[in-house]
């Protein structure tokens, strides 16, 4: 077996290369896992690609298997699908999501890895990681029948909170976005879509996920009186402005913030290997396909990564296929 391996590192700010890996022979108690997919999630990962995580968050920041430190080197990613190689028997052979950057081959302990069900396609897998995060974000917001809801922001984050919604009895979802082509995702996960200027108030409940001030504020003025935004935004070191004067008082408005580093307290009795099971177990709907919206080869991701966090080549999931690259 070659162990060997090839990673995509942060060299500095804007720049990444792709480096060889030596990996150790696995253990009783890991697995290694080959590469099938990975999936860049555009609003994190390219934020870590321009250099953008505030000094005070880089130990929050951190995902599980990072090597280095923000701002660069480092080595970052979390949407990984792959089969395992080597492991005990009852992973061997099969196909398994793992928190884990963007890499060939890659060596953890077997409890790192989750099985992927059998009725989910690898290919979508990778979404796992981001289902996970709407999943939590809902138990933070824990919607009601009935609940006219907005989610504000129609990326990978936003779409896959208003494709869980869309399952939700008598609710009424509208996906919000300055963007026009975010319809048709819209019209994929079956919810209703809308421009910010054309979008309906008196919103019992609005899901935040443009990380833009305005965006925010927009998603106030869509609340009813006492009605909640769960903040799922990640703003990375910019600065925000909130009115809250005028009517924010008066109407009782809430923001509650929602971070899937946590399992939501509401449901504090779940662990993490429960959410993302769940998680998975969602992802047998094909609707979900909609969050891809492109794919690469592994190779190409040195000149990818500087599109993609330029806006240069737009993206809800980018996934990163990695067939012949060893």
């Amino acid at each position: 077996m070659n162990r060997v391996a090839r990673a995509f590192w942060l060299d500095r700010p804007g720049e990444g290369r792709i480096r060889d890996v030596e990996l150790p022979a696995p253990a009783g108690d890991e697995v290694l896992v080959r590469s099938l997919f990975s999936g860049v999630s555009r609003g994190t990962e390219t934020l870590v690609f321009r250099g953008g995580v505030p000094a005070s968050q880089h130990a929050a920041m951190r995902a599980p298997f990072q090597e280095g430190d923000f701002p660069a080197p480092v080595k970052y990613g979390y949407l990984n699908v792959g089969v395992v190689e080597e492991g005990p028997d009852g992973l061997a052979g099969r196909t398994v999501f793992c928190l884990y950057p963007h890499q060939t081959r890659y060596v953890v302990p077997a409890t790192a890895v989750t099985v992927v069900p059998d009725t989910v396609p690898a290919e979508r897998a990778v979404l796992a990681g981001t289902v996970e995060t709407a999943v939590n974000a809902l138990w933070d917001a824990a919607p009601l029948i009935g609940d006219r809801i907005a989610v504000v922001g129609g990326g990978m984050v936003g779409c896959s909170v208003a494709a869980l919604l869309a399952r939700f009895p008598g609710v009424r979802v509208q996906l919000v976005d300055a963007d026009p082509a975010r319809a048709k995702v819209a019209q994929a996960l079956g919810v209703d879509f809308a421009l910010p200027s054309d979008a309906h108030g008196e919103r019992d409940l609005v899901v935040h996920a443009s990380a833009t001030e305005q965006g925010l504020a927009r998603s106030l003025e869509l609340l009813t009186a006492e009605g909640t935004v769960i903040e799922l935004s990640w703003y990375g070191d910019r600065k925000v402005s909130l009115p809250l004067g005028e009517a924010f008082h008066s109407r009782r408005l809430v923001i509650r913030s929602s971070q899937v580093g946590t399992v939501s307290p509401r449901r504090a009795g779940r662990s993490y290997a429960d959410r993302l099971d769940l998680a998975l177990e969602l992802l047998a709907d094909p609707a979900l396909d909609a969050l891809v919206t492109g794919e690469s080869a592994f190779d190409e991701l040195p000149d990818l990564m500087p599109r993609l966090a330029s806006g240069e080549l737009p993206a809800l999931c980018h996934r990163i296929r990695y067939e012949d690259t060893d």
